[in-house]
Parts: structure tokens; C-alpha cells; sequence
């Protein structure tokens, strides 16, 4: 497992690069929240978006997972485990202000980035208003 890489993936950097060509800018692999161990795939600090680009296998996609065949019940505790990591880290985020946006890594890259520059195009307004700046 240690070759698995945990940051910079093909759909990762895909998105990555689109949302980047859109004009907009990121942090990779940053901690949303100071004390926290998890770190999101793409931070807009500012902002408060985090994004993450999650792997059909290692978060058990409804779509595409398959158990594996060979010691299955660690296989159910280690993607149950990341499953359960995934929807703490969602509600610590959204407990501190943070808008937390999700993808499965067979998502098309291009609707994703849409996604990503509307919502930190919406938060950016937010901000504005709240601030008195429009």
C-alpha cells in the first residue's frame, strides 16, 4: 500500500489543472483546520472551500467499488474506516464554516472544475456582501 499515492492522482491533477486554467487559485494537499491530520486535495483558503477527489476503491465508491476477494474482512474495516474518516472530516469542516466539496475520481474533470469555480465564485459574493464590499 505504500505506493499508493495519497496526493497528486491522475484525476487530482486533471482537476486541478482546470480549475487553474479558470483563473483560480488553490493550495494542494493543505490542512483545512489547524490540528487536523487530514488535508484536502484542493484549499481556497479565503474562501473556505475545501475539495477532495476521492478514489473509487480506497473510499468505496457505490459505483464502481468491489470488495475484494482475498481477507475481506479487513478490506470492509479499512473502506468502512476511510468512509466513516470522510464523513467526520466533512462535518468537522462544515461545523467550523468551511463548504466541502466531493468527487469520485471517475467523474468527468471538466464538470467538476465547473462545480469548484462556482462555489468559490458564490462564497467570494458571500463574503463580499457580509463585509459590506458591493
Amino acid at each position: 500500500m505504500r505506493g499508493n499515492r495519497s496526493r497528486d492522482t491522475k484525476p487530482e491533477i486533471a482537476l486541478r489543472r482546470l480549475v487553474h486554467a479558470a483563473g483560480l487559485r488553490y493550495r494542494v494537499a493543505a490542512k483545512p483546520l489547524p490540528g487536523m491530520r487530514r488535508t484536502a486535495d484542493l484549499l481556497f483558503g479565503p474562501t473556505r472551500v475545501a475539495v477532495f477527489v476521492d478514489g473509487c476503491f480506497w473510499h468505496g465508491c457505490p459505483d464502481h467499488f468491489v470488495p475484494p476477494k482475498t481477507n475481506p474482512d479487513y478490506w470492509e474495516s479499512k473502506i468502512g474506516g476511510n468512509t466513516q474518516r470522510d464523513r467526520d472530516t466533512d462535518a468537522r469542516l462544515a461545523e467550523a464554516g468551511w463548504l466541502v466539496l466531493r468527487f469520485w475520481e471517475h467523474q468527468d474533470p471538466a464538470e467538476c472544475a465547473k462545480t469548484v469555480a462556482k462555489a468559490v465564485s458564490a462564497r467570494k459574493s458571500e463574503l463580499a456582501r457580509g463585509c459590506g464590499f458591493e
